[in-house]
Protein backbone atom coordinates (compact mmCIF):
# COMPACT_ATOMS: atom_id res chain seq x y z
CA UNK A 1 0.00 0.00 0.00
CA UNK A 2 1.65 3.51 -1.34
CA UNK A 3 1.32 6.08 1.46
CA UNK A 4 -1.40 7.96 -0.77
CA UNK A 5 -2.89 5.20 -0.20
CA UNK A 6 -2.54 4.82 3.32
CA UNK A 7 -3.47 8.53 3.62
CA UNK A 8 -6.99 7.83 1.79
CA UNK A 9 -7.81 5.21 4.18
CA UNK A 10 -6.75 7.28 7.15
CA UNK A 11 -9.10 10.11 5.64
CA UNK A 12 -11.96 8.14 4.93
CA UNK A 13 -12.00 6.11 8.20
CA UNK A 14 -11.68 9.38 10.24
CA UNK A 15 -14.60 10.73 8.72
CA UNK A 16 -16.73 7.30 9.28
CA UNK A 17 -15.75 7.72 12.95
CA UNK A 18 -16.87 11.41 12.85
CA UNK A 19 -19.99 10.52 11.43
CA UNK A 20 -20.99 7.72 14.11
CA UNK A 21 -21.86 8.58 17.42
CA UNK A 22 -20.99 4.96 18.13
CA UNK A 23 -18.23 2.78 17.47
CA UNK A 24 -17.75 -0.73 18.22
CA UNK A 25 -14.16 -2.68 18.12
CA UNK A 26 -14.49 -6.31 18.35
CA UNK A 27 -11.95 -9.13 17.27
CA UNK A 28 -13.48 -11.42 14.70
CA UNK A 29 -10.38 -13.64 13.69
CA UNK A 30 -11.30 -17.50 13.76
CA UNK A 31 -14.18 -16.86 12.10
CA UNK A 32 -14.54 -18.99 8.66
CA UNK A 33 -16.07 -17.75 5.67
CA UNK A 34 -19.93 -18.79 6.82
CA UNK A 35 -19.86 -17.42 10.09
CA UNK A 36 -18.25 -14.03 8.69
CA UNK A 37 -20.95 -14.17 5.81
CA UNK A 38 -23.50 -14.61 8.43
CA UNK A 39 -22.26 -11.74 11.20
CA UNK A 40 -21.95 -9.39 8.11
CA UNK A 41 -25.70 -10.16 7.49
CA UNK A 42 -26.85 -9.98 10.81
CA UNK A 43 -24.76 -6.43 11.21
CA UNK A 44 -26.84 -5.37 7.79
CA UNK A 45 -30.35 -6.33 9.27
CA UNK A 46 -29.11 -4.28 12.53
CA UNK A 47 -27.79 -1.38 10.38
CA UNK A 48 -24.14 -1.81 11.69
CA UNK A 49 -21.65 -1.38 9.45
CA UNK A 50 -18.73 -3.67 9.90
CA UNK A 51 -15.22 -3.29 8.58
CA UNK A 52 -12.16 -5.18 8.84
CA UNK A 53 -9.35 -2.58 9.33
CA UNK A 54 -5.42 -2.18 9.92
CA UNK A 55 -4.96 -1.63 13.82
CA UNK A 56 -2.42 1.02 12.55
CA UNK A 57 -4.61 2.90 10.41
CA UNK A 58 -6.97 3.37 12.75
CA UNK A 59 -5.31 4.53 15.44
CA UNK A 60 -3.79 7.11 13.05
CA UNK A 61 -7.98 8.04 12.17
CA UNK A 62 -8.69 8.10 15.81
CA UNK A 63 -6.01 10.51 16.80
CA UNK A 64 -6.95 12.82 13.81
CA UNK A 65 -10.47 12.55 14.86
CA UNK A 66 -12.32 15.22 16.78
CA UNK A 67 -13.49 12.52 19.49
CA UNK A 68 -11.67 11.34 22.45
CA UNK A 69 -11.09 7.71 21.75
CA UNK A 70 -8.86 7.42 25.19
CA UNK A 71 -8.26 4.27 26.01
CA UNK A 72 -9.28 2.46 23.03
CA UNK A 73 -5.63 3.13 20.98
CA UNK A 74 -4.01 0.83 23.01
CA UNK A 75 -6.41 -1.99 22.71
CA UNK A 76 -5.37 -2.00 18.99
CA UNK A 77 -2.99 -5.37 18.38
CA UNK A 78 -4.48 -8.52 16.81
CA UNK A 79 -7.47 -8.15 14.81
CA UNK A 80 -9.90 -5.40 14.73
CA UNK A 81 -12.51 -5.02 13.14
CA UNK A 82 -14.74 -2.16 13.63
CA UNK A 83 -18.51 -1.57 13.84
CA UNK A 84 -20.54 1.98 13.39
CA UNK A 85 -23.82 2.55 14.30
CA UNK A 86 -26.44 5.13 14.76
CA UNK A 87 -28.18 3.17 17.78
CA UNK A 88 -25.65 2.78 21.38
CA UNK A 89 -27.05 -0.57 21.85
CA UNK A 90 -27.27 -2.16 18.42
CA UNK A 91 -23.54 -3.42 17.78
CA UNK A 92 -23.78 -4.70 21.14
CA UNK A 93 -27.12 -6.70 20.43
CA UNK A 94 -25.47 -8.08 17.78
CA UNK A 95 -22.96 -9.38 18.86
CA UNK A 96 -24.58 -10.53 22.48
CA UNK A 97 -27.07 -12.78 19.68
CA UNK A 98 -24.02 -14.25 17.61
CA UNK A 99 -22.14 -15.12 20.42
CA UNK A 100 -24.79 -17.36 21.45
CA UNK A 101 -24.02 -20.36 18.91
CA UNK A 102 -20.38 -19.10 18.60
CA UNK A 103 -17.31 -18.03 20.45
CA UNK A 104 -16.26 -14.67 18.64
CA UNK A 105 -16.88 -11.97 17.87
CA UNK A 106 -15.68 -10.53 21.14
CA UNK A 107 -15.94 -7.14 22.29
CA UNK A 108 -12.53 -5.08 22.80
CA UNK A 109 -13.79 -1.88 23.28
CA UNK A 110 -16.57 0.54 22.59
CA UNK A 111 -17.33 4.46 22.20
CA UNK A 112 -20.81 5.11 22.99
CA UNK A 113 -22.47 8.13 24.06
CA UNK A 114 -18.82 9.87 23.92
CA UNK A 115 -18.12 7.51 27.40
CA UNK A 116 -15.30 4.47 26.33
CA UNK A 117 -15.35 1.40 27.68
CA UNK A 118 -12.85 -1.50 27.11
CA UNK A 119 -13.28 -4.90 27.59
CA UNK A 120 -15.57 -7.76 26.97
CA UNK A 121 -17.16 -7.61 30.10
CA UNK A 122 -19.17 -4.54 29.52
CA UNK A 123 -20.94 -6.30 26.81
CA UNK A 124 -24.39 -6.77 28.94
CA UNK A 125 -23.71 -3.04 30.23
CA UNK A 126 -23.91 -2.08 26.62
CA UNK A 127 -27.07 -4.17 25.20
CA UNK A 128 -28.70 -2.67 28.29
CA UNK A 129 -28.25 0.79 26.88
CA UNK A 130 -31.41 2.77 25.44
CA UNK A 131 -31.53 4.46 22.48
CA UNK A 132 -32.65 8.16 22.59
CA UNK A 133 -36.27 7.01 21.13
CA UNK A 134 -36.63 4.14 23.95
CA UNK A 135 -35.78 6.62 26.39
CA UNK A 136 -38.37 9.14 25.01
CA UNK A 137 -41.00 6.71 24.90
CA UNK A 138 -40.59 5.53 28.49
CA UNK A 139 -40.72 9.19 29.56
CA UNK A 140 -44.11 9.88 27.45
CA UNK A 141 -45.48 6.68 28.84
CA UNK A 142 -44.34 8.29 32.58
CA UNK A 143 -46.26 11.59 31.46
CA UNK A 144 -49.50 10.19 30.46
CA UNK A 145 -49.59 7.90 33.82
CA UNK A 146 -50.38 10.89 36.05
CA UNK A 147 -52.80 12.62 33.06
CA UNK A 148 -55.13 9.46 32.38
CA UNK A 149 -55.35 9.09 36.62
CA UNK A 150 -56.58 12.04 36.47
CA UNK A 151 -58.96 12.23 33.68
CA UNK A 152 -60.46 8.61 35.04
CA UNK A 153 -60.60 10.20 38.22
CA UNK A 154 -62.96 12.90 36.94
CA UNK A 155 -65.23 10.78 35.01
CA UNK A 156 -65.63 8.21 37.71
CA UNK A 157 -66.39 10.86 40.66
CA UNK A 158 -69.20 12.70 38.42
CA UNK A 159 -66.82 15.73 38.19
CA UNK A 160 -67.85 16.70 41.85
CA UNK A 161 -64.75 18.38 43.69
CA UNK A 162 -65.04 16.26 46.41
CA UNK A 163 -65.24 13.01 44.76
CA UNK A 164 -62.42 13.97 42.34
CA UNK A 165 -60.14 14.38 45.41
CA UNK A 166 -61.54 11.10 47.05
CA UNK A 167 -60.88 9.43 43.82
CA UNK A 168 -57.53 10.78 43.23
CA UNK A 169 -56.34 10.51 47.06
CA UNK A 170 -57.46 6.37 47.20
CA UNK A 171 -55.33 6.37 43.96
CA UNK A 172 -52.16 7.65 45.86
CA UNK A 173 -52.54 5.07 48.33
Amino acid sequence: MTREEKSTVIKDLTTKLADSSNVYLADISGLNATLTSDLRRACYKADVKLMVVKNTLLAKAMESSDKEFGELTGILKGSTSIMLSETGNAPAKVIKTFRKKNDKPVLKGAYVAESVYVGDDYLDALVDIKSKDEVIGEIIGLLQSPAKNVISALKSSGGKLAGILKTLSEKEE
